[in-house]
């Protein structure tokens, strides 16, 4: 038998207490492996209602393709108005059947070198802070590389067919990784510590979990509540995912698949944009009223497979209109980097391709900046009340909070329409973005695309 201090000390405990006839103490915990603190847990982490989220794709991001090019531009993240950096997986890939996917991981616990060490993530991490913004890691918890250790230490941690054999993800063509058995209560337990450590080591403010729809929900729920009882940190969890019960089990965000699909049939199969009403209600199924879904016109996934915003939403002006429903409409926004100097070129997969040319199109970062900039400002905007004036070929909506009324019209058709206005929101409004202020009545006239935001003068 193995004497260890923990061990002596619960003898010494027993003793003492049975020479005093008292009931023995019970020994302090053993140590759970849990890394120290680094940092100071960030005080500022928004509301989910507040977030403006900036996914980074640290391959294609800077001509370093690593931590230190993205810690190198965390000013100009800022500027832009956003307040939770989303990192993509930062874990070490699998070499085996792989195809080079940040998304094949290999060791939860450690940092790929391509992108720097874990100092380098820390000094990401602490810059954001600095600058008042939060920082979450991609989760992958549906499956890892084929040669993570645990394939072969705990083979009884994997989807198994008939003849024991480890499996890919059953139907979903990702043969590059091994499909996690979430029956197995070892792994979820091995799983929610690793997340727990990047909480400690890095200071890291949360979550976006991969293909959130795969785990089962009480897997979810069980990391949830673990992660919410970390009391020094406030944490953002964003599920990838479409099932509204990932509100139920405690996520901040869900995934607006539905709201992207009806966005992209608007625009490119004659769909009518009332058939976005009809997202707003399922999308927020089961939602409380802190719970948001994300919204956006790109990320890696669509950016890469299908187009950018520029491709997919008609051009810089068609686009600017898509991103202005998705950020103002009942939702918080994501910005896919890149996509905020208008870039045409794609990033495919695996992002090692592109690098994003962050000198192009100034015009369009400051309005992008404009747009951002005026939904932080506005309370209404953010967490108002929504009521949609829209028809087949316009996208018109309110949001009232208190005092504050913002009116949003845009024509979603590559054409000129012209758009009947409601006695409801007929009147004198102030062009948000600039400031003049005139009579929105009768019959207005917009051009392809044209797009307004207004306010109460």
């Amino acid at each position: 038998m193995k004497i260890t201090m923990y061990t002596i000390l619960l003898s010494w405990l027993l003793i003492a207490c049975s020479k005093n006839n008292e009931a023995p103490v019970p020994p302090p915990a053993p140590p759970d492996n849990t890394p120290a603190q680094y940092g100071t847990p960030f005080a500022n982490v928004p509301a989910a209602a507040d977030a403006v989220i900036y996914q980074v794709n640290m391959r294609a991001f800077s001509s370093q393709g690593n931590f230190q090019g993205v810690t190198a531009r965390l000013g100009n993240i800022k500027a832009l108005g956003a307040n939770v950096i989303y990192l993509m997986p930062v874990y070490p890939i699998g070499a085996v059947k792989a195809v080079n996917s940040p998304y094949c991981i290999k060791d939860y616990n450690a940092v790929n070198s391509e992108f720097g060490s874990l100092d380098d993530l820390r000094a990401l991490v602490d810059g954001a802070h600095n600058r008042n913004m939060s920082v979450i890691l991609d989760w992958v918890a549906n499956h890892t590389a084929w040669d993570h250790p645990w394939v072969t230490t705990h083979k009884d941690w994997y989807l198994q067919d008939a003849g024991g054999n480890v499996i890919s993800p059953p139907n979903m063509g990702w043969n590059d990784v091994a499909q996690l058995n979430f029956g197995s209560a070892a792994m979820r337990l091995e799983m929610i510590n690793s997340m727990k450590g990047w909480v400690y080591k890095a200071n890291v403010d949360g979550f976006r979990c991969d293909y959130s729809d795969g785990p089962p929900l009480d897997f979810w729920k069980q990391a949830i509540d673990t992660l919410r009882n970390i009391k020094t940190h406030k944490l953002l969890l964003m599920a990838e995912g479409s099932r509204t019960n990932n509100f139920t089990v405690g996520f901040d965000f869900n995934f607006g698949f539905g709201f992207f699909g009806q966005l992209k049939n608007v625009y490119n199969n004659n769909k009518s944009a009332l058939s976005i009403d009809s997202v707003n209600t399922v999308e927020y199924t089961n939602a409380n009223s802190s719970q948001q879904v994300i919204r956006y016109v790109s990320n890696h996934d669509v950016n890469g497979a299908e187009g950018t915003p520029i491709e997919l939403f008609g051009g810089e002006q068609g686009a600017m209109a898509a991103f202005i429903v998705a950020a103002y409409m009942k939702s918080v926004p994501m910005i896919y980097n890149g996509q905020e100097v208008g870039m045409s070129a794609r990033i495919p997969f695996p992002f090692t391709s592109v690098k994003i040319d962050w000198t192009k199109n100034a015009a369009t970062t400051a309005l992008y900046k404009q747009v951002i900039e005026l939904r932080n400002n506005n309370a209404a905007l953010r967490r108002g009340q929504l009521t949609s004036y829209s028809n087949a070929d316009v996208c018109v909506f309110t949001k009232v909070l208190n005092n504050e009324k913002v009116l949003v019209i845009a024509n979603l058709r590559n054409k000129a329409v012209s758009y009947a206005v409601p006695g409801a929101i007929a009147g004198n409004w102030k062009n948000a973005l600039t400031g003049v202020v005139g009579d929105v009545s009768g019959t207005v006239s917009l051009a392809a695309y044209e797009y307004r935001i207004l306010q109460q003068p």
